[in-house]
């Protein structure tokens, strides 16, 4: 709704002034914030929009009491993302305090809502539009999460759920390359678990060949080379050109059980 709102309103006579108010967990702490408004294709996610950042956002986290627990663990992906990239303090409160998280604790939910806004904005404020680059770190998990959520669209998975798929499955190349900690893919799928995330699919809710072509036709890929942000360790984020597309379409197909 946020999206196709702010793609509206950037579009209407050439732009006009819109405000979002988020009442999903995964549109406080992500879409909301950062100016990107766009709708998806048949071929790809977002392949028609604009930055157009909104005149004010407001999130009231009473609303996330009415959210289906399924929606709220699709949230709490891009919450372990945030704190996978940028605060090892955030990602171990929420190892710590699941129970508190799941069972909908306004206050701790209000306070993770807040700081996952800092952290996204922090990184947008420097690149607003993609233009150097920066904006990309936010990217952690959904390289291979949008191609999870292509081939597997016609189960429902959720963007959330495919972007935790991509996170695992991301942080497992890198480490293996050399790219990341050996402990990352571990505790990345760890808190996942704890949070009631999917960390795999099932045989059968996957169309590989959607998945594949979804990943090719990245809009990451320039030039043939693709621009991965990899977790070095918990806490902190880079970009790397060093994994091939093959590898990650690799491990899409390891991701199901």
């Amino acid at each position: 709704v946020g999206d196709l709102a702010g793609f509206v309103a950037a579009t209407y006579m050439r732009g006009i002034d819109f405000v979002t108010v988020p009442t999903t967990l995964l549109a406080q702490v992500d879409s909301s914030v950062g100016g990107k408004v766009g709708v998806d294709l048949p071929q790809a996610k977002n392949l028609v929009g604009a930055f157009h950042q909104p005149r004010a956002v407001l999130i009231d986290p009473r609303t996330l009491r009415s959210l289906p627990p399924r929606q709220l663990a699709a949230g709490l992906a891009e919450v372990v993302k945030h704190a996978a990239i940028a605060d090892e303090s955030l990602f171990e409160l929420l190892g710590a305090s699941a129970p508190s998280v799941l069972s909908g604790d306004s206050t701790l939910l209000a306070d993770i809502v807040a700081r996952n806004c800092e952290i996204k904005a922090a990184v947008v404020v420097g690149d607003p539009e993609e233009r150097s680059g920066l904006r990309a770190v936010l990217n952690y998990g959904h390289t291979i999460g949008h191609a999870v959520e292509r081939g597997a669209a016609a189960w429902g998975v959720l963007h959330g759920e495919a972007v935790a798929l991509g996170m695992v499955g991301e942080s497992r190349v890198a480490a293996r390359r050399g790219l990341s900690a050996s402990d990352v893919p571990t505790r990345v799928e760890a808190l996942l678990e704890a949070l009631h995330v999917p960390t795999g699919l099932a045989d059968a809710a996957l169309d590989l060949d959607l998945a594949r072509r979804a990943l090719r036709s990245d809009k990451k890929i320039v030039g043939g080379r693709l621009s991965l942000p990899v977790v070095p360790r918990v806490g902190c984020v880079e970009l790397t050109d060093a994994v091939p597309v093959d590898e990650l379409l690799s491990e899409i197909e390891a991701l199901r059980n």
